[in-house]
């Protein structure tokens, strides 16, 4: 059986967490006594979450692009709790069109956000992480970052590379008792849709709920063992 009880007073870094699955997470994460830091670019979106949540909240507002702003999250984060145990990396952006028509502004800031964001948010993190000998990083990709999807040049460039971090972290933390997980979900039912103008049938998609379930399940594995990568799709397929 799953021992969800060892999560309780553990202290879980949480970026993106102001909407969809991040939001989602540190939901379920508070009902199972967690520490929780969520960062975000909204001030005033992050302070709603966190008067939500039933456990001991700490919201930094977060732009994970910038390096300042990851390094100041984290002292703050340590200041508070004095050790971070898990990241989960959930902060992304996607704009979606054909490779010849996407604007130069909006790849960089796929990339920007994405790969550079999750790049940084590991780094410091990581640090101090590798200096207690253990903690638990999860990295939240898609499976654009596995495959070719036509309008998604820009969005799959950024996961494609997350991928690609996250296999050398875990080469390089294994052995310093760092553990890191890509996930790759399918299409999911968040707010991610709402900017589309031709907005997709999310009944079809995986329920955030059920989505940030499986995170949790991933901070609880058994002894023994580990979950380098998972792919997690919608009962249909890819939408």
């Amino acid at each position: 059986m799953i021992d969800f009880g060892q999560l309780k007073g553990k202290t879980i870094v949480i970026t993106g967490a102001t909407k969809g699955i991040g939001r989602e997470t540190a939901t379920l994460l508070s009902q199972l006594g967690a520490n929780l830091v969520l960062g975000a670019r909204s001030e005033n979106e992050l302070a709603m979450v966190a008067s939500s949540l039933e456990t001991t909240t700490l919201a930094i507002p977060l732009d994970v692009s910038r390096e300042d702003s990851v390094r100041c999250f984290t002292e703050e984060a340590m200041s508070r709790f004095g050790k971070i145990d898990a990241l989960i990396n959930s902060a992304g952006t996607g704009v979606f069109n054909s490779v010849l028509d996407l604007s130069t502004e909006d790849f960089d800031q796929m990339i920007s956000v994405n790969l550079r964001g999750t790049f940084l948010c590991c780094k410091h993190i990581g640090r101090l992480m590798v200096q207690e000998h253990e903690g638990k990083i999860i990295n939240v990709i898609s499976i654009a970052g596995t495959m070719a999807l036509p309008g998604c040049g820009g969005y799959s460039a950024s996961k494609f590379g997350v991928l690609g971090l996250s296999r050398v972290l875990q080469a390089e933390l294994r052995s310093k008792g760092v553990q890191v997980m890509s996930v790759m979900p399918g299409a999911v039912a968040t707010p991610f849709w709402d900017q589309m103008e031709s907005k997709p049938d999310t009944s079809k998609m995986i329920p955030v709920q059920s989505l940030a379930k499986h995170l949790v399940y991933l901070l609880c594995q058994p002894a023994g063992a580990v979950v380098d990568e998972i792919t997690i799709m919608p009962p249909l397929g890819i939408l």
